[in-house]
């Protein structure tokens, strides 16, 4: 089967093409495109819903493209709209008019790709971002005639851990390079996942792809969120986390340490809850008490705060999987979201798996922030969900991976 993943949660446009083969337990990523807004963002230190909306309706036609490039299926072909077809997807697109002029200007000049199923991320996210790209997906699968499946983003995040870059075999004239192996029958359920990003903070056991239960999450900031505003804080650009980790990492090599212990809340809560504003409001406390007189945070105060939250934060981190994988008897670990691409955090989960003797399931570096090819494979897994062509569909700025339950 060949997927279609289409992305556009927040501020990254992302599209993908994989073919899935159940009897080879394979996946070959045929064309794999992200487009990042950070740059478009960073001077307003944070994501904008509507400027983010703009985003994805100038770059969804172009990744699209590309996408298809890279799987040689861009081919050309002329086939001119219908009536009925120029009326349907301007109605789509009513609030997308530039959308609407590249969608015409490329859809009736290439072939229909050889894609069976398109897989539209439906939610949570900024739902101005997830209207266009489930208006582009709506679009595409009614000129196409492909049916949709509409994807929840958390579940992305989990699959994008269950496949391994192997030497397998390619599939046609496909590069083997690009072949990856699914794990999922290899896990053992249940399974808990820790999903950390810019916009979420759960713990979920995992009874079996696509049975999800809460276990505990965030009652305020996510744990990117912090990172991002304890950098802003402290005077560092959008985004913070990878300043914040980089300044963290060059502390530890000097023995640089925080002017003043950080608090590491609800750590040792009887739930599995967690609270980071805390530990933003102690950073700005802090910061603030070191610049009474006057002066600027010296480089080291900077380092050392940055040490002392980033430890803080995977210090909770750890604390919570640790007490969620003894109650819940699991024998593997998936961590899912853009925060796992933080080295320190990444490393502190790797030594908890080894110490209580757990498997770790992790994406490559590349797969943990926001990308179609984790939705592309939540098309796989849900495709007996499958929807026909141009099935009314909804954004949903929030919307749970699972029920939740209380610890």
């Amino acid at each position: 089967m060949n997927i279609l993943g289409i992305e556009t949660s927040c501020d990254e446009t992302a599209i993908s093409l994989i073919k899935t083969d159940d009897a080879r337990n394979s996946v070959w990523v045929l064309g794999n495109t992200v487009h990042s807004q950070i740059d478009v963002h960073a001077p307003y230190g944070g994501v904008y819903p509507e400027l983010a909306k703009r985003e994805h309706a100038k770059n969804l036609i172009p990744v699209l493209a590309q996408t298809l490039t890279q799987a040689r299926a861009l081919i050309p072909e002329s086939h001119p709209l219908t009536q009925t077809q120029n009326e349907v997807i301007a109605q789509i697109f009513t609030y997308e008019p530039e959308l609407l002029s590249a969608f015409k200007a490329l859809i009736p000049t290439i072939q229909k790709p050889d894609v069976d199923l398109i897989s539209i991320t439906v939610g949570p996210g900024l739902t101005p971002a997830l209207w266009v790209g489930i208006n582009f997906a709506r679009a595409l699968s009614i000129i196409w005639d492909i049916p949709l499946v509409a994807s929840n983003h958390m579940e992305g995040h989990i699959l994008a851990a269950l496949i391994k870059k192997t030497q397998g075999e390619g599939a046609g004239d496909i590069d083997a390079n690009n072949t990856y192996a699914l794990l999922d029958s290899d896990i053992a359920y249940p399974a808990l996942a820790l999903l950390i990003s810019g916009g979420h903070t759960q713990i979920v056991l995992v009874e079996a792809i696509g049975s999800y239960k809460i276990l505990g999450q965030t009652r305020d900031d996510a744990v990117g969120e912090c990172f991002d505003k304890i950098a802003r804080t402290l005077g560092l650009p959008y985004p913070g986390g990878p300043k914040i980790s980089a300044l963290a990492e060059e502390a530890r090599s000097q023995d640089i340490k925080s002017p003043e212990p950080l608090p590491r809340p609800m750590i040792s809560s009887n739930d599995l809850d967690f609270s980071f504003s805390g530990l933003k409001t102690a950073v700005l406390y802090l910061t603030k008490k070191l610049t009474e007189g006057g002066g600027p945070l010296t480089p080291d105060q900077i380092k050392g705060i940055a040490r002392e939250a980033e430890d803080a934060m995977t210090d909770v981190i750890v604390a919570k999987m640790r007490k969620a994988a003894e109650a819940h008897n699991v024998a593997t670990i998936i961590v899912g979201g853009g925060v796992i691409a933080n080295t320190h955090i990444r490393k502190a989960l790797e030594s908890l798996a080894n110490e209580c003797g757990l498997a770790l399931l992790s994406p490559q570096i590349d797969h943990s922030t926001d990308n179609a090819l984790m939705m592309a494979l939540a098309g796989h897994f849900n495709r007996d969900k499958a929807l026909a062509p141009g099935s009314p569909l909804k954004a949903y700025g929030t919307l749970p991976i699972g029920p939740t339950s209380i610890s």
